[in-house]
């Protein structure tokens, strides 16, 4: 087996299948221990690598994971952009490889400054260090895409349970310290004054996820809240039909006059699938409606304002009619879906890259939280909900989270749940119930510990009836964020990049 840790081809292709067990980790397979497995087997294969070669190494695994984990933006890019087979497979393969240097990068740092072989627990722990930093940087560079990360894979795993002290961060630095450490245990006994502290690494945040798990962080600020969320399951190809408007618009309104009265109502995103300037007599309708059963009425309705250079922009938003008020507007854009970068070359290539509402503007970055109930709510479009800090900053504000997504782009594939896993995660985190509707699935209430209470079954349309509860306090990620952890990872570098003069003191 000494191929995994060498150059060449064999072992390239093994780091390919290693990416792709993590998906296998995550969302709707949820078999955890892979995650170790496929880290600790990325870990070896760098062990002995040159820079160049290590690049590569990294860029093999990178690209086993999105190909094994992304499939959905087939989908998305075949059946809803219009694109042919051939040409949705080659923009699949060219996403994916450009997402692969993600991982190449960091291996080929790993390999060029930080990897210290001859201090096994030193060269452990830069490299969950690293692993972390590979995965915060992917969550932000030219607007980020953080999905697929190690952490979600132990949502119901022993390290959940440390979600709440510092987010999923905490939970993929432990995974990647955890690999790396068992690969190093036989190196360690060579060295006795690190081993008794290796093993203490290596138990400790296990120990600790799991007597945190189910310990409750925040307490309930009121009594619980009635909710209803609305289903409408309507079909991709007719939700942006102008003959489909009408047809939709008293979808939704039927189907909440007809429900049982309830303190919160709530729509997907662009459940009004019209500018909300059009729609004014509509909403001021369902308001009368929702005023009449002392309710709350929240959707999600494309709007058209003034930004702050006094220019007409679209936005995705949010608003809320009846007992309660606000309107929030979407500050993480999908790219190609709610804008095109690049859009003067681009626009016109295919029909991909003109999709209807794919020319939102990103929503100002001070916002207030929506009102209902006399609560305040942290809202969410889609995609936003996946980023980690960006949720915590809201919630830590809030008493209650709420996303709104319409997942249908993704068709039956694993989108979705993956999308779902990374909504539980934030309600962990948070301590916070949330509540999630979408097009046709997965409309959820969330508890929070990041459990399912109520779920409708998807490609269904239907009335998801729950409660939640308000909450107040702090999780320690909500009150600290990423900060200490950061700390942690700058001070590990240094660590790294000295172990070499440590080790020959030794």
């Amino acid at each position: 087996m000494n191929w995994i840790t060498r150059p060449g081809w064999p072992g390239n292709l093994f780091a390919l299948l290693a990416g792709a067990l993590t998906p296998l980790a995550l969302a709707p397979f949820d078999f955890w221990p892979l995650s170790l497995l496929s880290l600790a087997l990325f870990y070896l294969g760098l062990r002995e690598l040159a820079p160049k070669a290590a690049l590569w190494r990294g860029c093999c695994y990178g690209l086993g994971l999105y190909l094994a984990g992304i499939g959905w933006i087939y989908v998305s890019i075949h059946d809803h952009g219009g694109a042919s087979a051939p040409l949705a497979g080659g923009l699949m393969l060219t996403f994916c490889a450009a997402l692969s240097f993600f991982f190449g990068l960091p291996a080929w740092l790993w390999a060029r400054w930080l990897r210290r072989n001859e201090a096994p627990l030193a060269d452990a722990l830069a490299f969950a260090a690293l692993w972390l930093a590979q995965e915060v940087f992917r969550g932000w560079f030219l607007t980020g895409f953080p999905w697929l990360y190690a952490g979600y894979s132990q949502l119901d795993g022993p390290l959940a349970g440390l979600a709440p002290v510092g987010g999923m961060w905490l939970i993929s630095f432990v995974l990647a310290l955890s690999a790396a450490l068992l690969c190093n245990l036989p190196r360690l006994r060579l060295q006795p004054r690190f081993f008794a502290l290796a093993l203490l690494l290596l138990s400790a945040p296990w120990l600790a996820g799991i007597a945190l798990k189910g310990y409750a962080w925040t307490q309930p600020a009121g009594a619980p809240l009635s909710t209803a969320l609305m289903q409408g399951n309507v079909a991709q190809s007719l939700k942006w039909d102008p003959a489909q408007l009408r047809a939709q618009l008293d979808l939704y309104r039927d189907m909440t006059r007809n429900a049982k009265p309830t303190d919160l109502v709530l729509w997907p995103e662009t459940a009004v699938p019209v500018l909300k300037e059009y729609a004014e007599d509509y909403l001021a309708g369902m308001a009368t409606f929702a005023n009449s059963r002392n309710s709350t009425l929240i959707t999600g309705v494309p709007i058209r304002q003034l930004n702050e250079r006094g220019e007409k922009r679209y936005y995705n938003g949010i608003t809320v009619t009846g007992q309660g008020q606000g309107t929030y507007l979407k500050q993480k854009l999908v790219p190609f879906g709610e804008y095109v970068p690049l859009q003067d070359q681009l626009r016109g290539l295919i029909s991909f890259f003109n999709l209807p509402m794919s020319d939102f503007a990103r929503g100002p970055v001070e916002q207030p939280l929506l009102q209902a109930q006399g609560y305040s709510i942290a809202a969410y479009i889609c995609y936003e909900v996946v980023y980690p800090d960006f949720a915590a900053g809201l919630a830590a504000q809030s008493n209650i989270l709420l996303t709104v997504s319409n997942d249908a782009w993704f068709g039956s594939s694993i989108g979705p749940l993956q999308h779902l896993q990374m909504a539980q995660m934030r309600a962990l985190e948070a301590g916070r119930w949330m509540l999630r509707a979408t097009n046709n699935g997965m409309t959820v209430l969330i508890d929070p510990f990041g459990q399912i209470t109520a779920q409708l079954p998807q490609f269904e349309q239907g009335v998801l009836y729950g409660e939640v509860v308000p909450m107040q306090g702090l999780t320690p990620y909500l009150r600290w964020g990423s900060w200490p952890l950061a700390i942690v990872c700058l001070l590990l570098f240094g660590w790294a990049l000295l172990a070499s003069r440590m080790a020959k003191t030794l």
